[in-house]
């Protein structure tokens, strides 16, 4: 009987701490649960966790990246010097520029016509076949350029020689320049440039000075 008793005591204690055991595991299962999903002293009454950081995604990304921000920064700057430089360069710098760009025959006719117009006394004998036409100075780059319009009025070819003064405000011839265009036929009518070289201030007032038909 003895050992009866003895047995009962054994399983009832061995019940007692499997409870007491439960119990334990089962608070110390709340408290991860409250320490896991705790946040700022509060329960969340779930669970949560940190997962890694995604990576932004770039496929729709439509800025510009710095190092193209820089690049485009310094071609600007690099325009702007260009244009800075080119708004530099003198009227007769740029002058000459235009000019180079008409044919060698032309070039040729102009050194031709001063030297004829050096034996010209007067305003010579094609002055009335003459007249100016100004151009817009957007297209020469600001500077003051002419059509001369030269006619030949005479019933065969002939070449003519001009001078154009240009005269400041008081009437002072500050520069000339010389035009010729040869074998024009009768009755046609030809239209070449003279550019001034003076600085597009003051402004300057272009003359028919000498004409001469040869």
């Amino acid at each position: 009987m003895g050992s009866g008793v003895s047995e009962g005591r054994r399983s009832r204690r061995c019940r007692g701490a499997g409870v007491v055991a439960g119990a334990v595991l089962a608070t110390a299962g709340c408290l991860t649960l409250v320490a896991c999903g705790s946040g700022g002293g509060k329960s969340s009454g779930s669970t949560s966790f940190s997962p890694r950081p995604s990576p932004p995604a770039t496929a729709s990304f439509s800025g510009t990246a710095p190092s193209a921000l820089s690049s485009a920064a310094s071609s600007a700057v690099a325009s702007a010097r260009a244009s800075a430089s080119a708004a530099a360069s003198s009227a007769s710098a740029r002058a000459s520029e235009f000019e180079a760009s008409v044919s060698a025959q032309t070039e040729r006719a102009n050194a031709a016509a001063r030297k004829e117009l050096d034996k010209v006394q007067g305003r010579g004998n094609a002055a009335s076949d003459v007249s100016l036409t100004g151009m817009p100075r957007s297209e020469v780059g600001g500077l003051l350029a002419l059509h001369v319009n030269i006619r030949n009025s005479s019933d065969k070819a002939a070449s003519f020689a001009v001078q154009v003064d240009f005269r400041d405000s008081s009437g002072k011839v500050v520069e000339s320049r010389y035009v010729g265009a040869e074998k024009v036929k009768p009755g046609e009518t030809v239209h070449p440039v003279v550019i001034s070289h003076e600085p597009p201030e003051p402004k300057l007032k272009a003359e028919v000075a000498k004409a001469q038909r040869y």
